[in-house]
Formats: C-alpha cells, sequence, structure tokens
C-alpha cells in the first residue's frame, strides 16, 4: 500500500511521520521513539476508537494526509532521543587480537595444563579476580621503589606481571611455561615428579596459593592509608604489603590454659594479636554451613608446656576478628594425612557456603561497634531499591503519564491514583480539609530524595579508623568472587578447576564499572565456559564431583549516591 504523511504532536512539538498503511502500530511506535525518545512502551498514541496498541492494522484506522495524531508519554530513565555515535564504529573483524580480548563479553584466556598442572591454573585465574592485584603488578619493577628491599633470591612478581599483561590481550589460552619454570626454583616441592616415572606430580592448589602469596607478599609494595594519617607530621602514604592492605586479617587472640590447677597457681590468660591471610573453615561431623566451619576454625587446643605447672598440658586459643580485609581468602580444610594408604585424604562432607557472607558475628566487640550500625543501613538501602524498582517495573506494564499532558488530557488523569480534593468551608465557616492523594511523578519524588538521604547516613555512618583504612571492609558484608575446586578422593590425584564472577561493562571515559548479569567464567584449563550462578550452588561437596576448595570473597561495594564515593 502507499505511505501517507500525518502530523504527530508530543509536548508542544510536530513530527511529519510517513506511514506505511500495511504496517502495524508498534512499527508507527519505533518510527516516534526515533524522533521523540520515549520507548514505545511508554507511549499512549490517541486514534479513533481509543488507545493505539501494538497489533493494530494501521490501514483499518482511516487516516487522512495531515491528519493530527496526539502522543502522550515520556522517556524511562536512561532513555533519551536517538543520536549519532560519536565515535565510528569499529567491527570485531577489524579489531586486533588484544582489542578484541578486551571488548565487553569476551571469552577471557585460558591457561594450557603443562601436565598435572590444574593445580596452579585454577588458583592464577582466581587470583586474577583482583584488580587491584593486577594494577600492582602493573606497577612493579624488580628492585624498584615498589618492591621490598629484603628480597628472596626468586622473583615471582615479574613472570606472573607478564603472564598476566599477555592474558589481558587474547583470547586464545596461555602456556604458563616461565612462570611454572620460576615457581619450581622458588619451591622445589612443585617440581615433584609423579611416582609411575610419567611427568610431574599433581599438587594442592591451597598450598600453591599460600606458596605464591608468600613470595609476593614482600615484593608489592603499595601506599597505605592508615599509616598515613597516623603520627605528627607526613602526608605521603606509607608503603605495605600489598598483601597486608586488601588481603590480611587480624585475629585478636586468648590462650587460656585448660587445666585448673594452672589456674589455681595463679596463671593468667595471655592476650595477643596476630595477623592471616586466610581464614579456614574446619569440617567435623556437625559442619553444615562455611559459618559452622569459621566457628570451628576460631577455637582450638594447642599442647604446650606450662611455667607455673612446669609440664605439658592443653591450652584453648580463641580468636576473633579484629580487622577484615577488602578481599577474605576461606579455605576448606578437606585434605588430611591418612596413615594407611600414606596419601592426602578428602573429606566429602557437603557444606554449603553463600554468595554473600556475613562475618560480623566472627568479629571483636570492638569492631562489631562499628561494623553493625553500616550494616544493617546496606540491606534498609538494598530494600528501599528493591522496593522502587518493583513498582518501576509496574509502571512499565502500565506507565504514568507527563503531569502536564495528564492535566490537559481526559484519559490522562486516570492515571492519577485520585484526584485531589480541595479544602471546602462548612456551614461555620470552618474550613474542611480533604483528603490528598500524591500523583506518581510526586510519590516517585519523594522515595527518591528518601533514598538519597538514607545513602548519605549510611556514609555518615563509617568510623573514621575505617574510613582511612581504604584496604579494609566497612561493613562486615562480602560478596563471592572466585572458587577454586576439587575433583576427586584426595590431595595428590584428581583435578582442579576455577569459578570466577564476570564483571560487569566498564565506562572507557569514567572507569566506572556498570551493572552484572550474575553469570560466571568456569575456567577449566584452555575450556572457558559462561555458567549460570545456579551452578556455583552446586560446589558444596557432598562426594568425589567438584567441590569447593578455596574461595574469594570480596567486600560489598557500599550504595552511592550523586557526590559520595565508594
Amino acid at each position: 500500500m502507499a505511505s501517507i504523511t500525518v502530523v504527530v504532536k508530543h509536548k508542544g512539538n510536530k513530527y511529519d511521520v510517513d506511514i506505511d498503511e500495511s504496517s502495524t502500530g508498534e512499527v508507527f511506535k519505533y518510527q516516534l521513539f526515533s524522533l521523540t525518545g520515549v520507548e514505545p512502551e511508554r507511549q499512549k498514541i490517541l486514534v479513533k476508537g481509543g488507545q493505539l496498541k501494538d497489533d493494530t492494522d494501521m490501514s483499518k484506522l482511516g487516516l487522512k494526509p495531515g491528519q493530527v495524531i496526539m502522543m502522550l508519554g515520556t522517556p524511562g530513565e536512561g532513555g533519551g532521543a536517538i543520536v549519532r555515535p560519536t565515535e565510528k564504529v569499529k567491527f570485531v573483524e577489524d579489531m586486533t587480537e588484544a582489542e578484541a580480548a578486551q571488548q565487553q563479553g569476551a571469552t577471557p584466556a585460558g591457561l594450557v595444563n603443562l601436565g598435572n598442572t590444574c593445580y596452579l591454573n585454577s588458583t592464577l585465574q582466581t587470583l586474577r579476580a583482583i584488580p587491584e592485584l593486577q594494577d600492582a603488578l602493573g606497577e612493579y619493577k624488580s628492585g624498584g621503589a615498589n618492591a621490598s628491599h629484603s628480597l628472596p633470591s626468586v622473583d615471582l612478581a615479574t613472570p606472573l606481571k607478564r603472564l598476566f599483561k599477555d592474558m589481558s590481550q587474547t583470547q586464545e589460552s596461555m602456556p604458563p611455561f616461565n612462570f611454572l619454570e620460576t615457581l619450581r626454583r622458588a619451591f622445589p616441592q612443585f617440581a615433584e615428579r609423579a611416582k609411575t616415572g610419567h611427568g610431574y606430580a599433581q599438587q594442592d592448589a591451597e598450598e600453591v596459593w599460600s606458596q605464591i602469596v608468600s613470595a609476593l607478599k614482600p615484593k608489592l609494595m603499595v601506599k597505605d592509608g592508615r599509616q598515613a594519617g597516623e603520627g605528627s607530621s607526613g602526608s605521603a602514604s606509607a608503603p605495605a604489603s600489598f598483601f597486608d592492605k586488601y588481603m590480611g586479617g587480624e585475629f585478636s587472640s586468648t590462650l587460656e590454659c585448660d587445666d585448673p590447677a594452672a589456674r589455681e597457681a595463679g596463671e593468667q590468660p595471655t592476650s595477643f594479636k596476630e595477623s592471616f591471610l586466610k581464614l579456614n573453615c574446619h569440617i567435623d561431623g556437625q559442619t553444615n554451613h562455611l559459618t559452622d566451619g569459621i566457628s570451628n576454625g576460631l577455637k582450638e587446643k594447642i599442647e604446650k608446656k606450662s611455667q607455673v605447672l612446669d609440664r605439658d598440658t592443653v591450652y584453648t586459643k580463641t580468636s576473633r576478628i579484629s580487622r577484615l580485609p577488602k578481599y577474605l581468602t576461606v579455605h576448606f580444610v578437606r585434605f588430611f594425612w591418612k596413615r594407611e594408604v600414606q596419601k592426602k585424604a578428602k573429606i566429602m562432607r557437603k557444606v554449603i557456603f553463600p554468595l554473600e557472607l556475613d562475618v560480623v558475628e566472627f568479629c571483636t566487640d570492638d569492631l562489631k561497634k562499628m561494623l553493625v550500625p553500616v550494616r544493617d543501613k546496606v540491606r534498609e538501602v538494598r530494600k528501599d531499591e528493591e522496593d522502587i524498582e518493583r513498582a518501576r517495573k509496574r509502571r512499565k506494564k502500565n506507565p504514568a503519564l507527563d503531569d502536564d499532558e495528564a492535566e490537559s488530557s481526559a484519559s490522562a488523569s486516570a492515571v492519577k491514583k485520585k484526584d485531589e480534593k480541595k479544602p471546602s468551608t462548612s456551614a461555620d465557616g470552618d474550613v474542611e480539609m480533604g483528603e490528598t492523594f500524591k500523583t506518581d511523578a510526586e510519590f516517585e519524588a519523594e522515595q527518591a530524595s528518601a533514598l538519597l538521604a538514607a545513602k548519605k547516613e549510611l556514609h555518615s555512618l563509617i568510623s573514621p579508623d575505617l574510613l582511612k583504612d581504604d584496604g579494609a571492609n566497612q561493613s562486615g558484608l562480602y560478596e563471592l568472587r572466585g572458587v577454586v575446586t576439587h575433583q576427586g578422593a584426595s590431595a595428590d590425584s584428581g583435578h582442579y578447576t576455577a569459578y570466577v564472577k564476570k564483571t560487569g561493562p566498564k565506562d572507557p571515559k569514567t572507569g566506572k564499572v556498570g551493572e552484572e548479569d550474575g553469570n560466571w567464567w568456569w575456567f577449566n584449563d584452555d575450556k572457558v565456559t559462561e555458567v549460570t550462578p545456579d551452578k556455583i550452588e552446586t560446589l558444596s561437596g557432598g562426594g568425589e564431583s567438584h567441590s569447593a576448595l578455596i574461595l574469594l570473597y570480596r567486600a560489598i561495594a557500599l550504595p552511592t549516591a550523586e557526590g559520595l564515593t565508594k
């Protein structure tokens, strides 16, 4: 059929629109979207017979050339007129390998198994999920200002820096030859040959994780805001190990003798502080959840000599956390030495772990006082945000109209909750106030204002001590970012893989990271697959299938408001 030109009026503007009478209402709405920036689902187009629907046959409307059609509606959040891109579009096939690898959604590089090196590959992929570690490695120079002066003879930081850089510039799998060779020189245990005489032996991922961290710890030095504000002078931040700042916690512990004779003789409990780089989840017959195992690990029995009794006896060591790092490593203590078979056996028990972990209960009273107000406010703000989002989605299905248009259109008045009642005067002269109701727009504005105030209040609740410690957790809440898994019955055999949560799209201009889709990357040596969150829930153990061995948690990002920083 031939097309006709009609005039569409919207918010005081007029648009000449060519309509193909063989098309549908949905096509017409998209034409108007390109002109007005109002999304099709938010448009209300008044035609003969009522409101234009998506499946309306345009030929049945009897439109005349030059006929005026009224359109109501406003753009949603993020909406606006379609504009020409300011930068030239570059197609994937025209990109370099490095450019393609850095595109949002690009599959990250895997690591080639060099002969029973899955334990190493899974560990490296999980450590690579820490952007601050990548930044610290990027700035590292062997023997430079950011390196410790008391360095081990073998430098792991340099080959790891090179490996991570190479991985960021390709989607192909990388063979970690140089790093593996350096690791084996530093720690000969990882060069152990298999008992069969063929190739190298399988190793424990937790052991290589700990050894890599111990080797890098004195190498990677970063500025420490905690030390900058202490003392009488000096504005420059003092250097600290990257791992102490971002991954190191602190225990406040007490050691008390279990023997009543020691207490009767006057022996007092001793208190002390000690640092940690991981929490252990000890598993026994009553361990069902990660928090059960962490609690087990914070109380232990130690046999040592009592100076008062002049003999060995049992002490109870009780620890509480006095500093929480931004990145928290949790180790499931699943392997133990089985004498009858002379190898590390595996505890198969199923232990559930959460995607979001609250560790406030394991902290000292002083730290709890700082964390609890922030944690509780975070939960309150999240609930408000969820309520607002649900309401927004409901309105999207039946979009409210612009207030100005609502007042000028009889049909638009139906979207108001109720007409406002004006005050009236009674017979004795008193003013009677009628009940008033807010429009959706007014209600939305109030919600947004209240949410902004709540977010500002949240940031005001953060303790000054935690504010200046930018490597610490400020709420006591963590989100899971990485999992190292083991499949099999012992540490000397089986297979290791890693799961790393996908990051959101990064704005190239502002550097801000957008909303995540919730999916994960599964690194099975050189094979990299995208999986959904329900896959992570299957890694709790309970058999020889893949079960979590190491968890990497990151402090949750606090809700932000305009003008506030994370």
